[in-house]
C-alpha cells in the first residue's frame, strides 16, 4: 500500500487538469475533475496497485483480471468515453454516444495531464497522441467525438500547447460553435 505515492500522483494529475480546464474556461469541470478517485472504491485499490509510472488500474486489471476502481470511475466521470457507451437505437450492439464538446475537451486535457504525470521529464507534446494511437482502434467512440479528440491531439503534437488551448477557446467552446 503506497498511500502517499498514490495521493501525490492523483493530486498532481488533478492540479494539471484543473489548470488546463481553467485555461479554456471550464472552471467547474476543472474543480470537480476526478473527485471519485477519493472514494474508498477507487482510492484503496489505487494505493494497493500504485506503480508511479502508470495507472494503478492497469496493475489491478493485470492482477485480478478486471479493475474495480476503473469500473467505478468510468461510470461517474463524463470526460471518459466509456461513460457514453450505450446500446444503439439504430443497430444491434453497443455504440459511442455523442459527448458534449466540453467533456471531449476535458478528456483531451485529462490525457495530456496523465501523460505529463506518468512520463514526467520524458513528456513531449506528441506523447498524448502516441498513447492514443496505440489503443484508438479499441475505443467505442462517436465519430464526431473521435474527430474532435484527434484534432486536439494532433494540434497539440504539431502546434504546441498554447495553440491548442487558443483553438479550444476560440473554435471549440465559443458560443457560436458550442454543442452541449
Amino acid at each position: 500500500m503506497n498511500i502517499r505515492g498514490h495521493l501525490k500522483t492523483i493530486l498532481h494529475h488533478k492540479k494539471l487538469v484543473m489548470q488546463g480546464c481553467f485555461r479554456v474556461g471550464l472552471y467547474k469541470q476543472g474543480i470537480l475533475h476526478d473527485l471519485s478517485k477519493f472514494s474508498p472504491t477507487e482510492f484503496i485499490p489505487g494505493c494497493r496497485y500504485f506503480q508511479g509510472n502508470m495507472s494503478p488500474n492497469n496493475a489491478e486489471r493485470k492482477a485480478k483480471g478486471y479493475s474495480s476502481a476503473w469500473l467505478h470511475h468510468k461510470g461517474r466521470n463524463k470526460h471518459h468515453l466509456e461513460y457514453w457507451i450505450d446500446y444503439s437505437a439504430e443497430h444491434a450492439g453497443l455504440t459511442g454516444m455523442r459527448m458534449p464538446d466540453c467533456y471531449v475537451v476535458e478528456m483531451f486535457i485529462d490525457r495530456m495531464a496523465a501523460s505529463k504525470t506518468y512520463l514526467k521529464d520524458k513528456y513531449c507534446d506528441a506523447s498524448p497522441w502516441e498513447y492514443y494511437e496505440k489503443g484508438k482502434n479499441n475505443h467505442i467512440l462517436h465519430p464526431e467525438c473521435r474527430e474532435l479528440l484527434e484534432t486536439l491531439l494532433t494540434k497539440l503534437r504539431d502546434d504546441g500547447e498554447e495553440a491548442v488551448f487558443v483553438y479550444i477557446r476560440n473554435e471549440v467552446l465559443s458560443k457560436k460553435h458550442k454543442k452541449s
